[in-house]
C-alpha cells in the first residue's frame, strides 16, 4: 500500500539555547533546535514535501507550577509564530503537557507537599498553555498529559478565547510504555520520582484504551492518537473499526531509536525495515503517523525514487 506524505507529522524539540542544533544522546540522528535552526531545518524538509510538525518544548528553568509553558516568552509560543510568518501553508501541532516543565518531571501540578495530582490546577495550566499556542498561530493543539477531563477544559478554553477553528489531536490512548526513552533524554523529561503508570494507561488493557478514545470524541476531540504504535497495532485497528474516526499513531522514539541501532550494527536494511514498520501502522488504520523516520523518508523519495 502506497503512504503520501501527507500522513507524516514530523516531531521537533525546540530550545531557548543559542546552539542551533544539538545532538541528543540515545536518539541517533534527531536533535534539539534554537529557533533559527529549527526554522532552517523546517526550510529543507518542506521543500521535500513533508508539511505537518509536532512540536515540543525543552527548558532549562523548571517550577512546579508549569509556569514556563504558558508565559509569553515560552519557546514553543514563540516558535509556533516564526513558523507560521516564514511558511504560513505548514500544520502545526503543539505538544500540550507539562512534564518538561515541572522540576518533578510529572505532567501534572502536584498538591503542595504530596505527590498527589491537583486536578483543578493541572487542567487549569493545560488549558492556559493550550490558549497560548492557539494565540501564537497553532493549527493543532495536542494533549498529551492524560489528565481526565483535559479535552473538555481545553476546547472549553478556546471556544472562549474565540479559537473555535483550533483543532484538538487527543493522545487518547496513550499507554505507560517502555518505549519513550530516548524522548524522555530528549525533553529532559523523566520524573523525579516514581513514574507515570496513575495517569498513563496498563499497557496491557486494551478495553481502557478504547473507553479512552470514546471519552475523547465525545469531549471534543478532533483526531485521536494511540501511542506507541508497534507494539498498539490491534488498538489502533479495533479502534479504527469501532468509531471509524480520524486517527494517529505515534511511531515512539525508542521504536525508532531500535532501528537506527539495528541498521548501525548492519542487522537490517534501513528502507526496507522502515517500509515494513509505517505499512504495518498505516495497514491497522492510522491515517496519520507521527515518526522521527518522516525526515529520511521524504530525502529518500526526492532523491532514490523511493515508495512507501
Amino acid at each position: 500500500m502506497a503512504i503520501s506524505l501527507n500522513r507524516f507529522i514530523y516531531p521537533y524539540f525546540v530550545t531557548s539555547t543559542k546552539v542551533a542544533k544539538a545532538e541528543i544522546q540515545s536518539f541517533p540522528g534527531v536533535y534539539r533546535f534554537s529557533i533559527n535552526g529549527l526554522l532552517n531545518d523546517i526550510k529543507k524538509i518542506n521543500a521535500l514535501g513533508l508539511n505537518k510538525v509536532l512540536l515540543f518544548g525543552v527548558l532549562d528553568y523548571k517550577h512546579n507550577s508549569g509556569i514556563s509553558a504558558y508565559k509569553k516568552d515560552n519557546i514553543v509560543a514563540k516558535a509556533i509564530e516564526e513558523i507560521k510568518a516564514k511558511f504560513p501553508s505548514l500544520v502545526v501541532f503543539a505538544d500540550v503537557c507539562l512534564c518538561a516543565y515541572t522540576k518533578h518531571g510529572h505532567c501534572a501540578i502536584l498538591k503542595s507537599g504530596t505527590r498527589e495530582i491537583d486536578k483543578k490546577a493541572t487542567l487549569a495550566a493545560l488549558s492556559k498553555i493550550a490558549l497560548a499556542y492557539a494565540q501564537a498561530g497553532a493549527d493543532w493543539i495536542a494533549p498529551s498529559a492524560m489528565a481526565n477531563g483535559q479535552v473538555l477544559a481545553i476546547r472549553s478554553a478556546l471556544d472562549r478565547g474565540n479559537f473555535r477553528k483550533t483543532k484538538i489531536l487527543g493522545y487518547s490512548a496513550k499507554f505507560n510504555s517502555n518505549f519513550y526513552g530516548p524522548f524522555r533524554n530528549a525533553a529532559n523529561s523523566a520524573p523525579e520520582f516514581g513514574d507515570r503508570s496513575g495517569y498513563q494507561l496498563d499497557y496491557s488493557n486494551r478495553q481502557i484504551a478504547l473507553k479512552k478514545i470514546k471519552e475523547d470524541i465525545a469531549s471534543g476531540v478532533d483526531m485521536v492518537m494511540v501511542k506507541p504504535a508497534l507494539s498498539y497495532l490491534d488498538v489502533i485497528k479495533e479502534a479504527k473499526q469501532k468509531f471509524k474516526f480520524p486517527l494517529a499513531a505515534y511511531n515512539v522514539s525508542a521504536e525508532y531509536a531500535l532501528v537506527k541501532y539495528g541498521v548501525k550494527n548492519k542487522i537490517w536494511n534501513e528502507k526496507k525495515v522502515i517500509r515494513e514498520i509505517l505499512t504495518s501502522i498505516a495497514r491497522a488504520g492510522s491515517d496519520y503517523i507521527i515518526t522521527y523516520h518522516a525526515k529520511d523518508i521524504a530525502k529518500w523519495i526526492k532523491k532514490e525514487n523511493y515508495s512507501i
